[in-house]
Formats: C-alpha cells, sequence, structure tokens
C-alpha cells in the first residue's frame, strides 16, 4: 500500500471517529430529550388518573325491596313505658328502659320482657302501679300479657335486661338492672319468675345500665356483668341546674356528674351460693390517673373474644369518656386496654357519647367490626380490626355508615342478616334525648327515623348501603332507645322491637325474606353455651358468629343463631367452644336445629 493511501485511510480514520462521537452526542441527546419527555408524560398521566371523574367509580349495587310492617297492637303487645316525668327533668326519665327476647318456658319460641319505669318516690301525687312486664308467644308471634302469672307484676325502676340461665335447670332466668337496687329472678321450670335474695350490686344506691351474662372464667356457669352509669341522685341532678337558652332546665348532659365504675359477679354455683362481687379484684375499677376519679359512664356492652385466646372478653361503650376493652387474663382478671386496642377514642382521637355497641365478622373474613352508636351530630363509629392485627381503626366513613349517621341521636343498634343473603346489615334506632330540641336546633328532632343499612359485599364502593326510608322500620319517628331482634313468628327471619321513652313499643314483622336459612340451639348438659364460637362454611362463603345475646343498648336478643344462605350451598359448621370443637357436616335447611355441645 502507497504511503498516499495510507494517509487517506488515517484520514478516514479520524473522520469516522470524529463523526461516531458526533452521532454519539446527537443520540445521547435525543434519549434524554425523549426519558424527560416521557417522564413529564407520566407525571401527567399520574395526575390524571389521581383525580378520575365519579362515572368511572365502582358501580353500586342496590339493596333488595325491603319490607318491615309494624304490628305491636296486633299482635297483643299493649306495654306503655313509664319514666315518671312531672316536669323537673331528672335525668333517667329520658335514657330509656330495656327489651329482651327469652323463651321462658322452652316451648321453642321467643317470649319478650319489657323493663319498666315508674313514678318517684318524692312525687306523692302519682301513684302510678307500673310494673315489668312479660308476653307470651303463641308460637306464630302473638302475644299474650302474662306478667301477673309468671310473677314480675314489681314495681321499680328498671333500666336494662340480662337473661341466662344461672343455675344450670335448662330454663333461662331475668336479671333487670335499675336505678336503685337491681334485682334477679329465678325461672321456675316456666311456670313462674321469683325473685332471688341475691345482692347484685356494687354500688350503694346506684344507677345500673346494660348488664348480660357470660362465663368470664370458663368453668361452666354464667357470670353476671353489671354496667353503671354516672353517680346520681335528685338533688346532685338539681344542683347541675342544667339550662338550654330557649328552652329552660333540660336533662343534663353526664359531665356534670362524677363517674363511676362497673360490677362483676362470680357465680359460685358449684360452692352452693349464686354470686360474689369480685369487681375489684377483677380490675374494672378503672380511675382518672390525675383525678384519682371514676372513669366510667357506661350504658352498653358486648362480650367478644378479640385476641381468639378462647377466654371472653368485655367492651363496654362510655358515654363522653373513653370506652373500655376489658382483655381477659385468664386469672379471674382482666386488663383494660380500650386506648391500645384503638377503641377509646373515635377518628379524632376524642371520646364520644357512646350509647349502643355492637361486634361482627361483617365481611365473612377475619377483620372484625365494632360499632358503637353516639350523640347526635356524631357519627356512629365504625372501628374495624383488619385480619386480627390487634387493633381497631374507625373507618366509618369509608364503610358509609359514618355520613348519614351524623345527625341521629343513636341508641339500640346492631349487626344482622335481615335478608338473609349471608352478608351483616347493620341498623340504629335514634331519639333526641331533649323533648323540645327543635325549638333550638332547627336539624335536631326528639322523635327521629331508624336507620337501615344493607350490605353491599365486598366489591361495591361502599360495603353499607342506606335502605332507602319505604318500610315502617325506618319510616316512622321514634323516641328510639332499645333493640332487638328475634325470628318471633317462626319464619326464619328476622323481626325487631324497639322501646321509646314513655311511649309504647314497636314490633316490626320481617316480610322481606328472599335466601335459605337454618336455625342453631346450642345446648350443653355441662353448663353454659354462651360465647361458642360458630363458624359456618359454604360454597363460596365462611360466616363467623360469637353465641351470645348480649349487644344493643339495654338489650338481649335472641339467643339461637339464625345463618342466612342466599343461594349458596352449605358445607359444615364448626362450633368452638372452651377448647373443644364440635363439627356438623349436615343441617336441615329452613328449620331450627339443637346442638348438643360435649
Amino acid at each position: 500500500m502507497s504511503e498516499i493511501q495510507k494517509g487517506d485511510d488515517q484520514v478516514i480514520a479520524e473522520f469516522f471517529k470524529k463523526s461516531m462521537l458526533v452521532i454519539s452526542i446527537i443520540v445521547i441527546a435525543i434519549l434524554i430529550t425523549v426519558y424527560f419527555f416521557k417522564k413529564d408524560k407520566f407525571k401527567e398521566n399520574v395526575v390524571e388518573q389521581s383525580f378520575q371523574a365519579p362515572a368511572q367509580l365502582k358501580k353500586q349495587n342496590q339493596p333488595p325491596e325491603t319490607l318491615f310492617v309494624e304490628q305491636a297492637i296486633k299482635r297483643g303487645i299493649d306495654f306503655s313505658h313509664e319514666n315518671g316525668a312531672k316536669g323537673e327533668r331528672m335525668l333517667p326519665e329520658t335514657m330509656g328502659s330495656g327489651v329482651a327476647f327469652i323463651d321462658f318456658d322452652n316451648d321453642g319460641d321467643e317470649d319478650l320482657i319489657f323493663a319498666n319505669g315508674t313514678s318517684w318516690s318524692w312525687d306523692e301525687a302519682s301513684g302510678s302501679a307500673s310494673t315489668q312486664q312479660v308476653y307470651a308467644n303463641d308460637g306464630q308471634g302473638y302475644f299474650t300479657n302474662v306478667t301477673k302469672k309468671m310473677g314480675l307484676d314489681h314495681s321499680f325502676y328498671g333500666t336494662g335486661i340480662a337473661v341466662g340461665d344461672v343455675n344450670n335447670d335448662g330454663y333461662e332466668d331475668v336479671f333487670f338492672a335499675a336505678v336503685g337496687k337491681n334485682v334477679l329472678y329465678i325461672n321456675h321450670q316456666g311456670e313462674k319468675f321469683v325473685k332471688s335474695d341475691a345482692v347484685l350490686d356494687c354500688i350503694h344506691d346506684g344507677w345500673s345500665s346494660s348488664a348480660g351474662f357470660f362465663d368470664y372464667d370458663n368453668d361452666g356457669d354464667l357470670d353476671l356483668m353489671v354496667l353503671n352509669y354516672i353517680e346520681w341522685s335528685r338533688s346532685l341532678d338539681l344542683a347541675a341546674n342544667y339550662k338550654i337558652d330557649g328552652i329552660g332546665r333540660a336533662y343534663g348532659p353526664p359531665g356534670n356528674f362524677p363517674g363511676t365504675h362497673n360490677c362483676l359477679f362470680e357465680n359460685q354455683l358449684n360452692q352452693g351460693r349464686e354470686f360474689n362481687d369480685v369487681s375489684r379484684q377483677a380490675g374494672l375499677m378503672i380511675t382518672n390517673p390525675t383525678t384519682n376519679e371514676f372513669e366510667g359512664k357506661s350504658l352498653a356492652l358486648t362480650f367478644l373474644d378479640i385476641n381468639s385466646d378462647g377466654w371472653q372478653d368485655v367492651i363496654v361503650a362510655n358515654d363522653t369518656t373513653r370506652n373500655f376493652v376489658f382483655i381477659n387474663q385468664q386469672n379471674k382478671t382482666f386488663e383494660e386496654k380500650g386506648t391500645e386496642t384503638g377503641l377509646a377514642y373515635n377518628a379524632s382521637g376524642k371520646a364520644t357519647g357512646a350509647m349502643g355497641v355492637d361486634s361482627a365478622h361483617y365481611k365473612n373474613d377475619s377483620d372484625v367490626a365494632v360499632t358503637i352508636g353516639n350523640f347526635a351530630n356524631e357519627m356512629t363509629s365504625f372501628y374495624v380490626n383488619r385480619a386480627n392485627l390487634g387493633f381497631f381503626t374507625d373507618e366509618s366513613v369509608i364503610t358509609g355508615v359514618g355520613p348519614k349517621s351524623r345527625l341521629a341521636l343513636s341508641f339500640g343498634l346492631f349487626f344482622f342478616d335481615y335478608d338473609l343473603d349471608g352478608r351483616m346489615d347493620f341498623f340504629q334506632t335514634n331519639g333526641h334525648v331533649e323533648n323540645d330540641i327543635n325549638k333550638v336546633q332547627a336539624a335536631q328532632y326528639y322523635a327521629q327515623k331508624s336507620q337501615l343499612f344493607w350490605n353491599c359485599g365486598n366489591e361495591c364502593e361502599r360495603i353499607y348501603v342506606p335502605v332507602k326510608e319505604s318500610s315502617d322500620l325506618n319510616q316512622l319517628d321514634m323516641v328510639g332507645r332499645a333493640a332487638a331482634y328475634a325470628d318471633v313468628d317462626g319464619d326464619g327471619d328476622l323481626d325487631v322491637v324497639i322501646t321509646q321513652v314513655a311511649r309504647k313499643p314497636k314490633l316490626f314483622i320481617n316480610q322481606t325474606r328472599i335466601g335459605d336459612w337454618f336455625g342453631l340451639r346450642l345446648v350443653n348438659k355441662n353448663g353454659t353455651t354462651i360465647g361458642a364460637k360458630i363458624t359456618v362454611y359454604t360454597d363460596h362463603n365462611i360466616q363467623s358468629f360469637n353465641y351470645s345475646p348480649t349487644k344493643s343498648y339495654l338489650s338481649q336478643m335472641q339467643k339461637g343463631q339464625i345463618v342466612g344462605l342466599g343461594s349458596d350451598k352449605f358445607s359444615k359448621i364448626v362450633i368452638s367452644y372452651r377448647g373443644g370443637e364440635t363439627v356438623i357436616n349436615k343441617i336441615h335447611l329452613n328449620q331450627w336445629s339443637t346442638i348438643s355441645l360435649e
């Protein structure tokens, strides 16, 4: 190769190197430009996706046609509540009285007991002869007043009711909480209730509210938890002299009164006695560490095994002070863990005017919900413990219950499957505490409509959908207080009873049923079955229930458990209780079955 050619090659090589360098620089510049262009475009897309139009959200399903028909008078319930009100505005007068479903004669249908107030001892002009009331069910949902025959024609200021077989003789006994002395009646073979001489007060001359039977020490007999509201007397009430501009003297809030503590009575059946007050040693006397004053202003309770250790814990709703959660330590003591579990305060970190309470596996999974009804202008609290995380968060807004419940003043509430589709719906009854509240608050009324929420399922944007006011249950204006459910007419769906202040109760017969069902009654020759966990498996679902009638406000539900199936197919039932397990692989649909736990 000639020198000229070598020189030319060098020139070409140098030119090629420089050209490639320039091209590389251009390509890199192009890539950088494209990268940042796409990055900006990606940011734009993210912004657009973050603010999707409402039309792109999940489509909300609608509740089925719902029908509850009010038939209290038609079906024989003529009870009228006596609250003793004569103008002094004593606080107990506006808090209402309880109701309980009980099969007192063991004939397979649900009878009714109403707690009743009376005139005040200082009111000489009244002469009221009001008593507690009991109504026998004929099996078709029609009732006869048998108060005198059954021995409950006693006059005292009754508040809450608890039902349970305290002596394990197979017949349900009944406890009345009261303003004054509480009373226990022993059921004598379904023929008569006889007043027990058991002392079931841990506070002298107190005001007890809700109560419930449960086996706190897992020994097979029923112990009794009794809530106390506030330290109250006529003199304290008059001294508070609570007034509302435009009304005058009014029913004062609990903040005007000192707090108190709750009671626990251990059943001494095996020792030949009835009950022993173990309130202090069990750890129920909760005080404020700063003031050393009692913090409790308790109105409602429910039992739930929060940590799945086989022992019943207690959730207590407190009015204007933090809610309590008593975790069972398995040694006849409890530790109060309301703050640690997330149930003490609402989503804003504040105590609420808490009234009723209930819990449920509302999504048919391991998530557990606890609901608490609150005062007017406070949303119903809807706490969720997701997948056994050990603590609850208030999800009232995102579940759909919160915004619709804000205006209401809620008392009795509960989960129940009113349409038997296999999902737990939600109900609360409402009513203000002040008769003339509308004179000073245009948006508030003494009588209010109850609210029914249909469970839409996990695929909906909001799991709870308000049912329109197309049924007596959520259309009638009521001064609602206690609320309970049971299948009173034997057709498998759940009917509802609601008490009112100084008015007649309402009985709503459910005519909505659209799904298959079965009912379970649990019995145990060796003791109680309250606290058993029932898990129902179907082809596409798992439902879990805590077998206990204690929930809502001053109330007791039907103890038997009705399970709705919708169009699903039954697979099996697993019942867990006190370390044992019972499995049922076959069940009769659309009727009740009795299951023995050995």
